[in-house]
């Protein structure tokens, strides 16, 4: 995935979901677990674009 690569929003609720369970299914956080999980996936995305790995400091 290249950084233009557009995240779709199947990907990025699929990840909130997991993220919710994770937390134990809270009430109330559906745009916070959201903004996690696109957060996330972007971060994945910029880090898969330059080679380095999820360990190393960007």
């Amino acid at each position: 995935m290249k950084p233009t690569d557009e995240i779709s929003f199947e990907q990025i609720r699929e990840r909130a979901y997991e993220l919710w369970e994770r937390n134990h299914r809270p009430k109330g956080f559906e745009i916070e677990f959201w903004l996690l999980a696109e957060r996330e996936l972007k971060r994945e995305r910029d880090r898969k674009a330059s080679g380095t790995k999820p360990d190393e400091p960007e």
